[in-house]
């Protein structure tokens, strides 16, 4: 028999999966890979569904660190906003999920991957382009987009297996992650309603906000987070920690609505407070730190980097040309940010940096000037926008 590695949550489709495949002849092996959206009795109880199922073996994989350390890092560094508000949580999600399953389909000389994913959304595009890349040699089976199985018709099969589950299809679809949740539902199949405040799991509606500041203090480190309100913590640690003491302040909530990577318009609700919040400190550290010049070209290739990344394509050759940009202008984004939240608004209320390059010595804006003359100023302003003062005056005395 042939072994197949499933891509496993314990949910209604992939849990039809394993049924499926030993329909057809494989020996199933699920794989779960952690990326900070499971409990430990969640994890326990994915496991024992696999069992249950008559899966042979059962992975359960630790991503957070590969998430943070080969994705949510150079998200910050790139200060990337996908249409300006959404910090891209699932894509580098699915990044390193299709990695970890490769690594496991390797390892159990696996002739085959199979995944859940729809013929609908984004994901069944990052795992195929992944798994073609990283295992071209592999099968990848797709029971749910190829077969065309009704909810009730997945149910009947999993209570022949000894199965009970909920056939009722759910008003909304959350994923939670450690970068952020998202969260589908009847109310993103359009753009004219908003999602209730009931379905954010953590992130308190403005109503509910706490009525107290609260200061966050965020060190960086060429680019990257090292400590918060003064104790040293690896990215892991921050951004858990940041997601905690946040939720009560009504920040990180949004929608992204943008072209999907099959060619679709989408919507989303979001939750990402940590994550906007350390770009936002991010980029402002930076606009201290680096030249005009670097920070123009810091916004067009930190969106082409993030939109790589968040559509699957994280193998391309380019990905890797960006983040060694991405490194580099970051080598002196060092620096400590003061943020304050209230009821869901950010102001900056600090920024320290020896590699500030808001230098009194070099003058004040506005006010005096620096190692240049009065005369000096003047005749810089006689020169500048010659050209253009040339070419209006040239094409409306013509016209």
């Amino acid at each position: 028999m042939k072994t197949v590695i499933l891509a496993f949550s314990g949910g209604l489709d992939t849990s039809f999966c394993i049924p499926h495949l030993q329909k057809k002849g494989y020996k199933v092996i699920t794989a779960t890979v952690h990326t900070g959206g499971f409990m430990k009795d969640e994890l326990q109880a994915i496991k024992m569904q696999s069992k249950k199922l008559g899966a042979i073996k059962h992975y359960e994989v630790d991503a957070k660190k590969d998430l943070y350390d080969k994705f949510a890092s150079y998200i910050i560094k790139a200060n990337y906003l996908k249409g300006g508000v959404y910090p891209a949580c699932v894509g580098p999600e699915r990044n390193v999920i299709a990695e970890k399953i490769v690594e496991v389909a390797k390892k159990e000389k696996a002739t085959a991957i199979a995944h859940g994913s729809t013929g609908a959304g984004n994901d069944q595009a990052r795992f195929d382009f992944a798994f073609k890349a990283l295992m071209p040699e592999v099968e990848i089976l797709t029971p749910i987009r190829d077969g065309g199985h009704t909810r009730k018709q997945e149910v009947t099969v999993l209570k022949k297996a000894g199965i009970n589950v909920n056939p009722e299809i759910k008003d909304y679809s959350i994923n939670i992650g450690l970068l952020g949740t998202t969260i589908g539902g009847k109310e993103t199949k359009g753009t004219d309603k908003e999602l209730p405040d009931s379905v954010f799991p953590n992130v308190k509606s403005i109503n509910e906000a706490s009525n107290k500041y609260i200061s966050i203090s965020i060190k960086f480190k060429k680019g990257l987070p090292v400590s918060l309100n003064g104790k040293k913590m690896d990215g892991v640690s921050i951004i858990n920690k940041l997601n905690t003491i946040t939720v009560s302040h009504s920040f990180g909530k949004d929608y992204h609505i943008g072209t999907t990577i099959i060619g679709i318009k989408g919507k989303i609700g979001f939750e990402a407070p940590a994550l906007k919040l350390l770009i936002k400190a991010h980029s402002e550290l930076e606009k201290i730190t680096l030249t005009s010049k670097q920070l123009f070209w810091k916004n067009i290739l930190g969106n082409l980097y993030g939109d790589l990344i968040h559509e699957g394509l994280f193998l391309d050759p380019l990905v890797k040309n960006l983040e060694a940009f991405l490194d580099s202008s970051n080598k002196y984004a060092t620096g400590t940010v003061q943020i304050k939240l209230y009821k869901g608004n950010l102001e900056v209320q600090s920024i320290k940096s020896k590699y500030s390059l808001l230098n009194s010595n070099m003058g004040i804006y506005g006010e005096e000037v620096g190692n240049w003359s009065g005369q000096d100023a003047a005749s810089f302003c006689k020169l500048y926008g010659m050209e253009s003062v040339n070419a209006y005056l040239t094409q409306n005395n013509h016209d």
